[in-house]
Order: C-alpha cells, then sequence, then structure tokens
C-alpha cells in the first residue's frame, strides 16, 4: 500500500495542467485553461482546469477532480495505478507501508490489472530477447539495423523479438506463476485443443509493443521475417478487455507532447512509417496501425490538435484509404490536408532516405487541402468524359456535406465554384442533396430525448427542496472558504474569530439539523472529525479522497466555468465572491435555519391530522413567532 507521505507528496508535485495538457489541447482563457472535452463530445470548450486550484471540471459530462481523478478516469486506472503513473512522471519514490494481505485480497486482483502486468511482462521479455539472446541478436535486431534504425529509436519504441521456440514466452510466464487463462485471455499465447502446452502467438516475429495515450501496453503487433512462410505478414494482439485496435493509434503515446506543441498531427498507416518519422526528427505523427480509421481514433487527436495532414503511400490502396479518412475527419470537424508520396515511396522509405529539412518541406509544400487534392485524383480519372467530371465534382462535394460548420461550407463552395468555373447555387443545390443524405442516416433519438426533457421541466422544478438547496450552498461554502476567518460579536458585544467552517457547523449542531444528502454527511462528518483534530478540513483535503462523489463535488465548488472581464480598465468595479463571504454566509444560515424552521411545523402539522396534541399546537405557535422574526430580519413582506 502507498504511503500517506508519498500520497501528500504526489499531490503537493503534480500539476493538473500538465498532466490534462498530454490528453487534452488547453487554451489559457483568463486564469483558467479551456479545452473540449475528452468525456463528451462537444463543439463550444467547456472543460475547464484551474492551475491556482489544481483542479478540473468538464461542465458536458459533469466530471471533475484533481489530476489524479483525472487520471482514473480518462485511463481506466485504480487510485493506485493513477498515483503510481503520476509518481513515475514526476521522479517520485514509491514508499510502500507493510501491509499483511488475506487470501480474499489476493485474490481480488481484477483481471484487468494481471492483463497489464502480463503486457509488461512480456514486453519486458521480447526486449531482453532483443538485445540479449543470440537469436534475437542475429535476426530480430538485425532486422532493425537493416532498416537503418538507431538503437535510441529502438529503445523508445520498446522494439522486440520473439524467438522461434514455439513455447518461449508462454513457458517463461508459467513459470513465473501466471496461470494458462491470464495468458489465454491476453492473446499473447495460444493453447490449441488436444495439445498439453501453450505455444507463442508471436513466434518468429520481430514485436511492436502498442502503447496506451499513457504509456501501459495494450498490446503488440509483430512481423513476420521469413519469406518462405504461408501467414500473415503483420500478426496483431486479438481484442481483449483492455486492447481494442479502432480505440488506439499507435505511437500516440511517444508523439502526444510534439502534436501539441506543433499543432499539427500527421497520420500515417504503420508502424515503421511513425517510427522512420520519429528517427529523422520529425515526432508529431501517428499511425492507425493497419486498420481502416475510426471516430474513435479521431477523437484521441481531436484531444490534441484539430489540424491533421494525412501521408499516405502515392499508390491506388493508399489514395482510396485517404478518401475513406478525409470524410471522417471532417465530420469531427477536423482541419485537414493530404499528401502523396512519389510512386514507389512511402513515409517510411522517404524519411530514411531525405535530411528531415527535406522531409518537412515536402509535407508543407506538398500538403493539400481535401478539395484540391481530391480534384486532382478524381479529374485526372474522369479526363474530359462531362459524366465522369460530373460525378467527381459531387464527390468532392459530398465531402464537405460532413463538414458541419456552415461558414467553412460556405467558404469551400466558393472555392469549387472558383476552381471549376461553376455556379454556387448549382453547387448549393447539391450540397442540400448531400446534407439530406446525411441527415437520413443519423438516428432520430436526439429529438425525442429533446421532447421528453422539455415534459419534465415542470415536474423536476416543483419537486426542488429548497431545504436540500441550502443544504448544499452551505457544504460549498465549507469547501470553498472553509478557512476564512470571520468577524463576529457575542450577545455582551465583545468581539471574537471563527472560521466559515465552524460557524456553520455551530449551527447545524446547534439546532441540530438533519442532513439531507448523504454526500452531504460524509463531507459533514469528515469536517467534524478534522475539528476534533484541530484541524480544518475544505476543498483541497477532499481533493486527495478516494471517493469520487465527493471528489466531484468539491470540484463543482471550486471550479467556475465563466470568469469575469476586466471591467475596472472602464471605471466599472465589482466586488468579488471572495470580498462577501462573510455576507453570503450570514445570509446562507438564516435562510437555512428559516427553511429548517417551516420543515419542522410541517412535520408538526403532519402529527396533529394523525393525533390531535396540544404540545405540537404549543411548539407551532413558537416556531411560527421566530419563523417571523427570522423574516423581518430577511426584510421579507409578512
Amino acid at each position: 500500500m502507498i504511503s500517506q507521505k508519498t500520497i501528500d507528496q504526489i499531490f503537493s508535485t503534480i500539476r493538473v495542467e500538465e498532466i490534462i495538457g498530454e490528453y487534452v489541447q488547453l487554451k489559457r482563457a483568463g486564469s483558467n485553461f479551456k479545452g473540449l472535452s475528452p468525456f463528451h463530445d462537444e463543439k463550444t470548450p467547456s472543460f475547464v482546469v484551474s492551475p491556482s486550484k489544481q483542479i478540473w471540471k468538464d461542465f458536458s459530462s459533469g466530471k471533475g477532480g484533481s489530476a489524479i481523478t483525472f487520471l482514473m478516469e480518462i485511463e481506466n486506472f485504480t487510485y493506485p495505478e493513477a498515483l503510481r503513473h503520476a509518481a513515475k512522471k514526476y521522479g517520485i519514490e514509491i514508499e510502500e507501508d507493510k501491509v499483511e494481505y488475506s487470501e480474499e485480497q489476493k485474490k481480488a486482483q481484477t483481471e484487468r490489472e494481471l492483463l497489464y502486468k502480463i503486457h509488461e511482462v512480456a514486453n519486458t521479455f521480447f526486449q531482453e530477447i532483443l538485445w540479449e539472446n543470440e537469436e534475437g541478436k542475429a535476426i530480430g535486431l538485425s532486422y532493425f539495423k537493416e532498416r537503418e534504425l538507431h538503437d535510441d529509436i529502438i529503445k523508445k519504441f520498446q522494439l522486440g523479438y520473439s524467438p522461434e521456440q514455439k513455447d518461449a514466452f508462454t513457458k517463461y510466464a508459467l513459470e513465473k506463476g501466471y496461470e494458462k487463462e491470464i495468458l489465454e485471455k491476453s492473446g499473447i499465447s495460444i493453447f490449441p485443443e488436444n495439445t498439453p502446452t501453450g505455444v507463442d502467438r508471436f513466434r518468429e516475429r520481430v514485436i511492436f509493443p502498442i502503447h496506451s495515450f499513457s504509456g501501459r501496453v495494450l498490446g503488440f503487433g509483430a512481423r513476420i521475417l521469413k519469406s518462405n512462410v504461408k501467414t500473415a505478414k503483420y500478426l496483431n494482439s486479438p481484442e481483449t478487455e483492455i486492447y481494442h485496435k479502432s480505440n488506439v493509434l499507435y505511437g500516440l503515446n511517444q508523439s502526444k507532447q510534439a502534436i501539441t506543441k506543433e499543432n499539427l498531427c500527421l497520420l500515417v498507416e504503420g508502424y515503421m512509417d511513425v517510427i522512420s518519422l520519429h528517427q529523422s526528427g520529425i515526432e508529431n505523427v501517428v499511425a492507425s496501425s493497419g486498420t481502416a480509421l475510426t471516430t474513435e481514433q479521431i477523437k484521441l487527436i481531436k484531444r490534441l490538435t484539430e489540424n491533421v495532414t494525412i501521408l499516405f503511400d502515392g499508390d491506388a490502396a493508399g489514395i482510396k484509404a485517404s478518401f475513406r479518412s478525409i470524410d471522417m475527419l471532417l465530420a469531427e470537424g477536423m482541419n485537414i490536408r493530404v499528401a502523396l508520396f512519389p510512386d514507389g515511396d512511402d513515409p517510411d522509405s522517404f524519411a530514411r532516405k531525405h535530411p528531415r529539412d527535406f522531409v518537412e518541406n515536402f509535407i508543407k509544400t506538398e500538403a493539400k487541402d481535401f478539395i484540391d487534392f481530391k480534384a486532382e485524383i478524381l479529374l485526372k480519372e474522369a479526363q474530359n468524359d462531362p459524366i465522369k467530371k460530373a460525378e467527381a465534382i459531387r464527390d468532392i462535394v459530398k465531402s464537405i456535406g460532413f463538414v458541419s460548420n456552415a461558414l467553412k461550407q460556405e467558404i469551400f463552395i466558393k472555392e469549387i465554384s472558383t476552381n471549376f468555373e461553376l455556379s454556387e447555387q448549382s453547387l448549393f443545390n447539391e450540397l442540400g442533396v448531400q446534407k439530406q443524405i446525411v441527415q437520413q442516416n443519423q438516428p432520430k433519438e436526439k429529438k425525442e430525448t429533446s421532447i421528453v426533457k422539455l415534459e419534465k421541466v415542470p415536474e423536476v422544478l416543483e419537486n426542488i427542496n429548497p431545504l436540500l438547496v441550502l443544504e448544499e450552498k452551505l457544504v460549498e461554502l465549507m469547501l470553498k472558504y472553509g478557512d476564512y476567518v470571520l468577524d463576529r460579536k457575542t450577545p455582551e458585544n465583545e468581539a471574537y474569530q471563527i472560521s466559515v467552517i465552524e460557524e456553520i457547523i455551530n449551527h447545524l449542531e446547534e439546532d441540530q439539523c438533519e442532513i439531507i444528502s448523504p454526500i452531504n454527511q460524509k463531507i459533514i462528518e469528515e469536517i467534524k472529525l478534522g475539528i476534533a483534530q484541530s484541524e480544518l478540513r475544505s476543498g483541497n483535503f477532499f481533493m486527495t479522497l478516494m471517493d469520487e462523489n465527493i471528489v466531484t463535488k468539491t470540484a463543482d465548488a471550486l471550479v467556475n466555468p465563466y470568469e469575469l472581464s476586466n471591467w475596472e480598465k472602464h471605471n466599472i468595479y465589482f466586488s468579488k465572491e471572495e470580498e462577501l463571504v462573510d455576507r453570503i454566509v450570514k445570509d446562507v444560515v438564516i435562510r437555512y435555519k428559516r427553511e429548517y424552521i417551516i420543515k419542522i411545523i410541517n412535520d408538526l402539522k403532519q402529527q396533529i391530522s394523525e393525533e390531535n396534541s396540544e404540545e405540537s399546537y404549543k411548539k407551532i405557535i413558537n416556531l411560527t413567532q421566530l419563523k417571523n422574526k427570522i423574516d423581518q430580519k430577511l426584510y421579507r413582506i409578512l
């Protein structure tokens, strides 16, 4: 178990904007950063990161918390896994508390965690074979050297080799105590029927580990080196609980920082394309790993940049692949350019033939916007055939139909109109046809959902409990301003000071208030425990807890989605909330007291209806008089 001392060091060292910046393209917005939600499709950024408070809040999905909770959400880490990942990133040594685990606790280790572990074990094994084993050096390392890869690049991408022995890794893993079931589920080993032992899936192949965004090994790609064997050239891990090829981009872990820095992602097809470009010094590149580009993969790129340049081979297959990708990228709001390499070249061979400056300049000068690219390819095929030419233009307009931004659509239409000397009206008519086709293919659920929501709004409003609303505000004030000191006076006019937390807790205890929300109850219990230990537990304390609901609630309290503009330059001044804490606390406490009195009165009235009680009548009269006094304080009209 990670020691509390280490946990405290992790939270005090990590920077939320740095960790989230590896996953989301953040832009400065006042004192905060903003970006598009990585958890929810949106066009207007509502994802807020506060460097000063070290928290984030996603207003589209409702999620929020610390850097650690973000890692748990985005990577499906457990709490300890997220802590270890952050510690590794910031060079913090993990200190473990010695804990004796029961047999049940040992068995509780999840299959998912074991899958990650067995992939790490296999990854280390394949690398050791490549560098230290005679067969690995003679075959695997020699192959990478023939491809002109340097040692540092081979190590950067953790390339490896699986030996000819059919059960080399399987036997190694079983001897280390890993069970047959987890080896089989990982796909690294295969256990054929009527065979006593398992065999290695990737034997006699060079290995390309496939990493998650954060760098964990999810699966492997493996290339056969023998040309006289009738088998697939590349073999990939099967789908598992942790590896879904449609959700992964090869090289993203190694390239994410460069993509953010360049504000551009180069999209290629194969492992070697990524690796060779990295070796040439061009690092903002990822590969779809031989699969057709998916929406999930595009969303991974969009976290970092909206600008994509597609780099594909100049052959028919490469052109066809680029056409498929263009429409998908446009549908996700990406800005696209396309560059095809000369016949016989791909990004790998081109990067090995030429120096970095030449490759960068080629990409920059040869990359065309998707209209020019499709026009050049399609009109070349059409030649002078008017029917084929019309079909080519229709194909280009079809791509524009995937663009959701109306202004961009109009600019693209004008571009086609100028290039092909066609009327804008005829192109807009064709665009209208394409839009209808797109709309017909979209599910109609959104419309139905919005109708349901409109019907439910009045009912929700009727069921709002004002006491719960004020309870939420009291908890928010304790989380947000708990250690603020308030100036107060006793009934004898003696001055004293008290914190916001103590003021509110005293009020709740004085009136023996029952807390409605279970989450609020947990928070208040923690706060009371802190007071007993002479500790004021406010927002920062709750951000380190493992309770997801409490962390999200704390983020809600601490992060404001909007910031006031600087009106002072126009000689317009507003009081900041921080300057009004004293007044806000007084107001909320007295309003809460009033609503609590009304609740008690209503409860007593219910008792009277069930059993005639003179005592209850007296209480109602006294409480009503107290409520009237509060109303006078609140300047209410009686």
